[in-house]
């Protein structure tokens, strides 16, 4: 894994993608990019604003996000939008978070990109612990966009890694004891379909400054390169998502060999 900041300064990364041609798209770029959507609480507070209302810049900065990727070649996405240990925010921020995610599920419903561009979304993690309302309008969503095969954006929402490892193990086990699976058959290509997520980022970016994983997909991402930066996810410009791409095309890949 590489740690790598990312200055604040985006001058020269600016100038860089100005003198690309638009819609070029670098065959070395990732297919399947994670984000840690961290800061926002950070970005609020530097504004003078309640710490939870970052959460809105938050999600207004995920609408751009597939524009991006539709640009740039990106085919899913895979964003850690809360933890299980945010259950343990403040009443008042945990319930503005679940109206966000419910006014977000709305939103998308009726958001003809999704339509036209056939995007599935995915919701991964412990579902069944968040608010009955909630539930219903991520269900609907997911329902309504489960046939779609043109993009995919997994939500991990009540998403913890080792919960997700724990509770693959146990799917695992009861088929072992339903006679379904023979345990001498259990290999790590069987196993990985027992987790939320069978698919393994090319690579992570988390904003906000912090050089942690987080429990973000700890058996997805043992190969994923890694790009940390400095900015707060409201911050995150195009032209820093079009310079992780590249930083991902300049690393050699070489998967423990």
């Amino acid at each position: 894994m590489i740690l790598l900041n990312f200055l604040n300064d985006t001058t020269e990364v600016k100038l860089m993608s100005m003198n690309k041609q638009i819609n070029e798209v670098n065959p070395k770029w990732p297919v399947h990019v994670g984000i840690i959507l961290d800061g926002n609480r950070r970005f609020a507070k530097r504004l003078m604003l309640e710490p939870w209302k970052g959460h809105e810049y938050g999600k207004e900065k995920l609408k751009k996000l597939f524009e991006w990727c539709k640009e740039f070649g990106v085919k899913e996405l895979t964003l850690y939008c809360f933890s299980m240990q945010n259950f343990n925010r403040p009443k008042k921020e945990f319930d503005y978070l679940m109206k966000i995610f419910i006014d977000a599920a709305k939103e998308a419903l009726e958001d003809k990109r999704v339509r036209e561009n056939k995007i599935r979304i995915r919701v991964i993690g412990r579902k069944h612990l968040l608010p009955k309302e909630v539930q219903e309008a991520l269900a609907k969503l997911e329902e309504a966009t489960k046939d779609y095969d043109g993009y995919l954006i997994n939500l991990a929402i009540a998403y913890g890694g080792r919960e997700e490892i724990i509770d693959g193990i146990k799917k695992l086990a009861k088929d072992v004891q339903q006679g379904n699976v023979k345990v001498d058959d259990i290999n790590e290509d069987m196993f990985k379909n027992y987790l939320y997520l069978a698919d393994e980022p090319d690579m992570i970016i988390r904003t906000g400054g912090e050089q942690r994983t987080s429990n973000f997909l700890p058996w997805q991402s043992i190969y994923s390169e890694w790009v940390f930066l400095k900015k707060m996810w409201p911050e995150f410009e195009k032209e820093d998502f079009e310079w992780c791409l590249d930083e991902y095309a300049r690393r050699e890949r070489r998967f423990g060999r």
